[in-house]
């Protein structure tokens, strides 16, 4: 697929798919990882949160899994909040999912081409470094 960048496609997958596996989520309030997927399931969406340090906790009304194997039913987007070089050890599990996702979301000042690059070539479309929840609020409200 691609490596979005224009505005309207950062609009179309915001409105387009709701189903968002958040990799990276974490139980304090304060961490971007807890406060932009909370702020996705207060307009909606539905968050399955995957960190194996928080497997077995609930948030956002899921049980956190472990890993992206782990996840029960599809998702149309993975939420990355995980460091730029963390990426490439995440590449195997999301081409390893059925389906496959039709997004990686990586989060504002998360970014790595090669990864990018890696996960287009296999049909998912790629946004770098780029907030969910600020974008959310600029042109989805």
């Amino acid at each position: 697929m691609a490596i979005l960048e224009q505005i309207d496609d950062v609009k179309h997958v915001l409105t387009s798919f709701r189903r968002v596996a958040v990799l990276g989520a974490h139980i304090r309030e304060s961490k971007p990882a807890h406060y932009v997927p909370a702020y996705l399931d207060a307009q909606g969406y539905d968050i399955y949160p995957v960190n194996p340090v928080f497997a077995g906790k609930t948030l956002f009304g899921r049980e956190v899994v472990a890993s992206l194997s782990d996840l029960n039913e599809p998702v149309e987007v993975v939420d990355v909040f995980r460091r730029s070089e963390a990426l490439p050890e995440h590449v195997a599990d999301i081409l390893a999912m059925t389906p496959l996702p039709k997004v990686v979301w990586l989060q504002s000042g998360i970014q790595h081409d090669e990864v990018a690059a890696e996960l287009s070539a296999a049909g998912i479309d790629v946004i770098q470094s780029r907030c969910m929840l600020a974008d959310h609020r600029r042109w989805c409200r």
